[in-house]
């Protein structure tokens, strides 16, 4: 099904005309173009849209629906469990933008357990962003155990927390043998850490 050019054109001017269009590409189009007052207008039917059918759209609504805060815990929760890991990862996503500590048994699980490396980066990247010394222990299993390319995000997201262990385990990952995770954590300590005896 080809997309009217004046579809489009109206949509920029209006997406809010487009949340309920038959075509799912507008109907995504529509949710990823509203802004944070428009997307609270509409929290009803963003709430509605996060059961769509269409995944795209789904994901699309689990971004906008970071823009509403804590009202959004509810669908963002039923969304955490969707089939497809582009929904999940766009709800870690919003739970990080939301920032509510709640969200934080999700994402540790998500961030140790899911299937989708993109889905534990955003969950390690909510972590970070929500703040809470809840996710600390979470934080400092995955940057010691996690797959390389989560525990770099961890050793960011870690950064922001003032617990004593967040230094001892930084500075024990920038003598990771993967190169990536050392850099990571150089980068945090400011300087290369080179073993005692060397």
């Amino acid at each position: 099904m080809d997309m009217d050019r004046s579809d489009l054109v109206d949509l920029t001017t209006d997406p809010t005309s487009f949340l309920s269009v038959a075509d799912p590409r507008l109907r995504r189009m529509a949710v990823s173009a509203l802004g944070p007052e428009d997307a609270r207008t509409h929290a009803p039917t963003l709430f509605a849209l996060a059961a769509d059918d269409d995944v795209p759209v789904r994901a699309a609504v689990a971004e906008a629906l970071g823009l509403l805060g804590q009202d959004a815990l509810d669908s963002l929760g039923r969304l955490a469990d969707d089939d497809d890991e582009t929904v999940r990862e766009a709800v870690a996503t919003a739970f990080g933008e939301v920032g509510d500590a709640s969200a934080i048994p999700w994402l540790a699980t998500a961030a140790a357990t899911d299937e989708s490396r993109h889905v534990m980066e955003a969950a390690v990247a909510a972590m970070g962003a929500i703040g809470d010394d809840a996710a600390v222990d979470a934080l400092l299993d995955i940057v010691a155990t996690g797959p390389p390319q989560v525990r770099r995000r961890a050793i960011a997201a870690i950064t922001v927390f003032d617990d004593p262990r967040v230094e001892p385990a930084i500075r024990k990952a920038a003598l990771d043998r993967n190169p990536g995770v050392r850099e990571a954590a150089e980068m945090v300590v400011g300087r290369q850490i080179v073993p005692a005896g060397d």
